[in-house]
């Protein structure tokens, strides 16, 4: 399983950002993904999070509205969309998956085991 994510970088308050995961080596329809966050000092947290399969997403409050997460089947690819963004958005972003059959079980850290590198997303007032 290999995850490399792309997209992040600097941007002012109110800015938007398109993060990508492009994902290899498993069969990506039978796979959740999710996009996590950690900022200094914090732990890492569930940001957003799909069921490939069957579409079902979960987003965490702070970026109901805000971000939107999306798949696309012919480049095994998730995106994460990130708009009006806000300071407290800043941290590094990384993207993992986990075997998942139907609709999604959820987007805590614990329950996926394959993680990429993580991208920077700095965010200026």
């Amino acid at each position: 399983v290999q995850l490399v994510e792309t997209g992040g970088g600097l941007v002012q308050s109110g800015g938007s950002l398109r993060l990508s995961c492009a994902a290899s080596g498993f069969t990506f329809d039978r796979y959740a993904i999710g996009w996590f966050r950690q900022a200094p000092g914090k732990d890492r947290e569930g940001v957003s999070c799909i069921s490939v399969g069957d579409g079902s997403t979960y987003y965490e409050d702070s970026v109901k509205g805000r971000f939107t997460i999306s798949s696309d089947g012919a480049k095994d690819t998730v995106y994460l969309q990130l708009n009006s963004l806000k300071p407290e958005d800043t941290a590094v972003y990384y993207c993992a998956a986990e075997g998942q059959a139907g609709h999604l079980g959820g987007c805590s850290v614990n329950n996926y085991s394959h993680w990429g590198q993580g991208t920077q997303v700095t965010v200026s007032s």
